[in-house]
């Protein structure tokens, strides 16, 4: 397995990867290349959403469906958006509408009643994005279920050997993108037929960067 120090040199060169200062802030991405894994033979549908110890600049945008109570406390609680059922009567009418919502926000969380009518009127949007929506009890704490989802991050493998997604940006230290990295790769590793062994290599680069490969991380 690859050590904290040995990722944070080269999350340091893929910062120092080029001298131009951009006008905007670059994320950091991380990119896990696969090995000794038949795509036709296993089901690599890797659709992880991991919680990272240390937020992005830009908090992830979560949209809940839900009803009554649980509408008004979703609210409160600061979700970006929130979409009750008689929204979702319009929007299966509205596939231009439906859509725009499916790309707009990274997660969906739902009331457990409302789970079927999303799964018919918005499934053919949500799903092939990997964002259906998780589903949430009737007293559940949305405070922190929404803080722990503004600083979550999507890694997929769409079925290739390969998984990538954001780690972090340019507001955060090496240490910081480092410790992310490292809560992607450890719940990633639990997701492959033989965990590490299954990692060929471990690539980092921001935006518009040259990307800093990692050694192997196992041989």
């Amino acid at each position: 397995m690859i050590t904290k120090d040995q990722f944070q040199e080269q999350v340091a060169k893929a910062r120092n990867s080029e001298p131009k200062k951009r006008k905007f802030q670059e994320s950091f991405e991380l990119i896990m290349k696969l090995k000794d894994i038949d795509v036709k033979k296993t089901d690599l549908n890797i659709n992880e959403v991991v919680f990272l110890p240390n937020r992005l600049s830009e908090a992830a945008k979560v949209c809940i469906f839900a009803t009554g109570d649980t509408a008004i406390r979703a609210e409160k609680a600061g979700a970006d958006r929130v979409v009750e059922a008689s929204e979702l009567d319009i929007l299966a009418s509205e596939k231009r509408r439906a859509k725009k919502l499916a790309r707009e926000y990274q997660f969906f969380l739902s009331d457990t009643s409302l789970m079927p009518r999303i799964g018919r009127i918005l499934g053919p949007y949500l799903g092939p994005r990997g964002k259906m929506p998780s589903p949430i009890a009737p007293n559940a704490p949305l405070d922190s279920i929404l803080s722990r989802y503004k600083s979550a991050v999507r890694f997929r493998s769409r079925g290739s050997l390969s998984v990538a997604g954001k780690i972090g940006d340019e507001s955060l230290d090496d240490a910081k993108v480092t410790e992310n990295a490292l809560a992607v790769i450890s719940q990633i590793e639990r997701k492959l037929p033989n965990g590490e062994r299954n990692i060929h290599s471990l690539i980092v680069k921001k935006t518009m960067g040259h990307p800093a490969k990692a050694r192997m991380v196992s041989e």
